[in-house]
């Protein structure tokens, strides 16, 4: 997108376009302009990922629990949105998180998955449900989850016996495993790892990058442990206001496996080690 149409999206002249470094997927940069207002820009996919990414910034918002960058305009290869200025945390910062979090997953919806498909990094997450799944968890989340992941790792040549095997005994035993946790469809982030969260001047909570759905809450909360996890903290004052289901813990590998799985499709072989422990723990 060149500097005249984003002048003409933005309302008013452009004083400086700066490259942000640290993104994996999209060409980002800071734009400011003559009168001082700052945007984020993303570009370079024609595939749909930024409007995506512009609906699910605009669910999070709905339940106004916790913040997000507002949504300025997008198209099939750009996505604009207010630019928000990274602070130092508060000392409160995780426990504000976590009770927010709690207050955010109880935004529910009638049905699990999402109006439209998104992606999960640049991997397509699948989000439209059948009749069945739309209140089904544990069938949704088999199939367009765990399953989705797995045809893909066949795909990508990651399929190997071991990990076929192991798949088809998760497939008998996937439901048990989900068994007593049922709850509201929750509106998740999707993706919240600590890459895509932030503290803003003021040092409160933020949510970036999304990808989003309606699904079980340990679902996202397990995402937050797959690279060490959040301070105690944060888990304490989730729990403080909405109590976990028991057999949490129990069910986390399953939840983790779902990224794993993608982490195995995107980067590569690394994780097969990890998803093949996950799938082990889960049979056993």
């Amino acid at each position: 997108m060149d500097k005249k149409d984003l002048q003409q999206i933005l309302g008013e002249s452009i004083s400086r376009m700066s490259g942000v470094g640290g993104g994996c997927i999209a060409d980002t940069k800071v734009i400011t302009t003559e009168s001082g207002k700052k945007f984020f820009l993303k570009q370079g996919f024609t595939n749909g990922m930024f409007r995506k990414e512009a609906n699910g910034l605009r669910e999070l918002a709905k339940p106004g629990v916790l913040k997000v960058p507002e949504v300025i305009d997008c198209g099939d290869d750009f996505l604009i949105i207010e630019f928000i200025e990274q602070g130092t945390k508060r000392k409160d910062f995780f426990e504000e998180f976590g009770h927010k979090l709690a207050l955010l997953h109880r935004y529910a919806n009638d049905a699990f998955g999402f109006f439209e498909d998104n992606f999960i990094g640049s991997t397509p997450q699948i989000n439209i449900p059948t009749a069945e799944e739309a209140h089904n968890w544990p069938l949704f989340y088999w199939n367009k989850r765990l399953f989705y992941q797995y045809r893909l790792a066949e795909k990508n040549g990651y399929a190997d016996s071991t990990l076929k095997k192991l798949y088809a005994a998760l497939e008998k035993n996937y439901e048990k495993i989900l068994e007593g946790s049922e709850e509201p469809p929750a509106l998740m982030h999707g993706d919240l790892w600590s890459g895509n969260y932030m503290s803003d001047r003021e040092g409160n909570p933020v949510l970036i990058d999304p990808a989003v759905y309606y699904g079980h809450r340990e679902a996202d909360l397990a995402m937050t442990k797959l690279f060490g996890g959040f301070p105690p903290a944060f888990y304490r004052a989730y729990e403080d206001t909405w109590p976990l289901i028991d057999g949490a813990d129990r069910r986390e590998p399953i939840y983790l496996l779902y990224h794993v799985m993608n982490h195995l499709n995107l980067f590569g072989s690394g994780y097969y080690s990890q998803a093949v422990r996950l799938l082990q723990k889960l049979v056993a």
